[in-house]
């Protein structure tokens, strides 16, 4: 468990460095360059032409430094999102193969729940400690203790409903990135009308072109925010869908594969 937390961890750090090498140099390399020569052509466009009517670009509307930050915290997201989905799928993979290996007719009496655990238990890591082993496990020592079917439905439900909260504590991270980037978003929205407020004399001498393109700065930043994180969370709730899926059908599998296959007495 801790070798997995630990490959984990260090999958998040990486995850995050690379998704700010490549966001950043995507920025600096081609999104930048190109929102700058946009903008000059727009303003010769403008010069020459007093009625010219600009076309908003998405190079330009996403170039400042805290569209970047989204688009980095976005690509982080969804790199844990598809770690964990992957997770999901190998575990859904797992619910194929036949762990509780018993004939047509055949029963499992309480001497024999330590030879079947034995089979799960020299499983090769990390397919041991996937959701459906786990639960396979605990039921068969519940019935070896207990001897009592009723309690091994029992344990079957409580190993599940633990699953499910610890998939929903680990989706914490997603969830404050699902926050931070329209927090972010707000942050240029606050930039942007302080620098605005900061020209507001050139303004009423007649040159409003700063007050408009802080203004910019502030709404495009809001809409970036915004959209990513619907985005994000369209993502999330997928993934926990996937994952309620998952604890759902292992418990039937357990039901299945195992409880109807016992004999307490």
């Amino acid at each position: 468990m801790k070798i997995r937390l630990s490959n984990d961890f260090l999958y998040q750090l990486f995850a995050l460095l690379i998704s700010i090498i490549v966001v950043h140099t995507a920025y600096v390399t081609v999104i930048r360059p190109e929102a700058r020569l946009i903008e000059m052509e727009q303003q010769q466009m403008i010069a020459n032409n007093p009625d010219y009517q600009p076309e908003r670009s998405l190079l330009v509307i996403i170039r400042d430094f805290e569209q970047e930050a989204c688009f980095i915290l976005l690509f982080w997201a969804f790199a844990l999102l598809i770690m964990k989905a992957v997770a999901v799928s190998r575990q859904r993979e797992q619910l194929e193969q036949n762990l509780i290996q018993v004939s047509e007719g055949e029963t499992i009496l309480p001497e024999d729940a330590r030879h079947h655990a034995r089979i799960i238990e020299a499983l090769p890591e990390p397919e041991r400690s996937y959701l459906y082993p786990r639960t396979l496990l605990t039921a068969l020592r519940r019935f070896r203790s207990t001897r009592n079917i009723q309690n091994v439905a029992d344990a079957i439900t409580q190993s599940c409903e633990a699953e499910i909260e610890r998939l929903e504590s680990e989706l914490s991270m997603i969830r404050y990135i699902a926050w931070a980037i329209p927090s972010i978003g707000f942050i240029g929205t606050v930039r942007g009308i302080g620098e605005a407020l900061g020209l507001a004399h050139k303004a009423l001498e007649g040159d409003i072109s700063g007050v408009t393109a802080s203004l910019g700065l502030a709404f495009n930043s809001t809409l970036i925010a915004l959209i990513l994180s619907i985005i994000l969370m369209f993502a999330l709730y997928q993934l926990q869908l996937l994952q309620e899926r998952l604890v759902l059908d292992t418990q039937t599998a357990c039901d299945r594969g195992l409880i109807q296959n016992l004999q307490s007495q």
